[in-house]
């Protein structure tokens, strides 16, 4: 039996097949590691630490915020804005762009997060998770703005996600196939367990909030419709629908055995735009989907293209499987 390969040797082997690697993408990526760690502690222990709760506070996009929100955010900052590989940070749960303390190095890449993907699961025991898009620091800016952040997800250099449930999982890509790795807590690792992970191209399962059928456009009623009906509406199969309303859990689901995401515009004054973020949930998303076979969508046009008007904005998605995402694309289009 062949020994395990940890996070940092899997990093490491592949920094050396980069002649002009300077191992500070495997340093950052070390790094956040190290914060999900203590997030999975903090996630697991919550109801015994008594931080499971509501905070009286709300985000930047309005939204009540859990305590873990504002705890985990701290840990990613704290993790993170020492280390130099860093010019700046972005995080859901902050209006402004972090900056590095002046007293520390700064690095040539910058990060974006959401530190607690789907916290409202806290209080019922279900997955959450962390969301993360490393991009390169233009040359020659040493006080990065919002305006250095809004690139479009093409020039993402690394994305990855870590799922707190049954185990804590974390996935990453580089542009190099997707990997997934599992914290082994007795030694404190994370492990490589699913390595080169891909999407079956066809899926009988699709993810929706149906909560929210009432608002969305003709090409989703279409398609759900379509779903829902299987063999008896025309489908050569029948479909399953799940709903875990924590993004990481649905495309970690999405890349282990397929199916399709959707959280698709509606015409809510809420929602104006889509629901999810495109720098901290849906670019990231896109990147890692893609990279296992899979198809990213607002329905219109490949999220990953799209040229960000700011680090908040928001865009509907439509992910997974590639032949349903075809599928739905080709409605939009009709």
């Amino acid at each position: 039996m062949s020994p395990h390969i940890n996070l940092t040797q899997f990093i490491v082997k592949q920094q050396r097949t980069n002649p002009q690697s300077t191992g500070d993408l495997s340093g950052l990526i070390n790094d956040i590691a190290s914060a999900c760690k203590e997030i999975s502690h903090l996630v697991n222990r919550s109801g015994i630490m008594g931080i499971g709760g509501v905070a009286e506070s709300e985000n930047v996009q309005g939204e009540v915020q859990k305590e873990l929100d504002i705890i985990t955010n701290d840990v990613m900052v704290n993790h993170l804005n020492w280390t130099g590989h860093l010019a700046a940070m972005a995080s859901e749960e902050i209006e402004e762009i972090i900056q590095i303390p002046k007293q520390f190095p700064k690095g040539k890449y910058l990060i974006t997060f959401d530190p607690l993907d789907g916290s409202s699961n806290i209080d019922i025991n279900l997955s959450v998770g962390t969301i993360f898009s490393i991009l390169r620091c233009p040359d020659g800016v040493t006080e990065p703005t919002e305006a250095t952040f809004k690139q479009k997800g093409i020039e993402q250099v690394c994305a990855g996600f870590c799922v707190y449930g049954p185990t804590t999982m974390l996935i990453i890509t580089t542009g190099n196939g997707v990997d997934g790795f599992t914290l082994d807590q007795d030694v404190g690792e994370f492990i490589l367990t699913h390595p080169k992970m891909t999407i079956p191209e066809d899926t009988n399962e699709f993810a929706i909030n149906m909560s929210n059928q009432r608002f969305w456009e003709e090409s989703v009623q279409r398609y759900i419709n379509e779903c829902m009906q299987g063999v008896d509406g025309g489908r050569d199969k029948n479909f399953n629908m799940r709903w875990v309303a924590s993004m990481v859990a649905e495309v970690y689901r999405v890349l282990t055995r397929g199916g399709i995401f959707l959280y698709p515009i509606d015409n809510k004054p809420l929602t104006e735009g889509g629901k999810l973020r495109l720098m901290y949930e849906a670019s990231p998303m896109s990147f890692i989907v893609e990279q296992a076979g899979g198809i990213s969508s607002t329905g219109r046009e490949r999220i990953m293209e799209i040229t960000p008007e700011g680090v908040h904005q928001r865009v509907p998605v439509i992910l997974g499987s590639k032949n349903e995402v075809e599928r739905i694309i080709s409605y939009h289009q009709d």
